[in-house]
């Protein structure tokens, strides 16, 4: 460390092995944790995914952490492209909105900042069409 003057081998002070860590890059450095559903939002999704398999209309599901959003993903086979997404992102939460849900095509169904208001569009009756 340049602003600290060097010890000689036999002084009291070179024993010290205290090292000054700059918070931020420490910070900076560390992995960021994902962002994830809370219980209570799983809770509403998976009774929206229930019910959906209990319709027939969804076989299957997956989860994903990632350092920007967690994804819900749903499938009527678990080879295909899911049907829809139900994304929480928290960089949109004072924006739009941190939940939103996505069909197969990218397009933005609903979003909002309540994630109960934003699942209400699987109340309506949604089919994918096939050309």
């Amino acid at each position: 460390m340049a602003d600290q003057p060097d010890l000689r081998h036999g002084d009291a002070h070179a024993a010290d092995n205290r090292v000054v860590v700059d918070l931020r890059e420490y910070r900076q450095s560390k992995d960021p944790l994902p962002v994830t559903f809370n219980r209570r939002e799983l809770d509403a999704i998976l009774w929206i995914y229930g019910r959906m398999v209990g319709e027939g209309e969804w076989k299957d599901y997956a989860i994903d952490h990632l350092k920007e959003k967690a994804v819900f993903a749903v499938f009527k086979r678990s080879g295909e492209m899911p049907l829809f997404r139900i994304e929480k992102d928290p960089k949109l939460a004072a924006k739009q909105g941190a939940y939103s849900v996505i069909n197969t095509n990218g397009m933005i169904l609903k979003r909002g900042h309540d994630l109960q208001q934003v699942l209400k569009v699987f109340d309506k009756v949604l089919k994918l069409v096939e050309k």
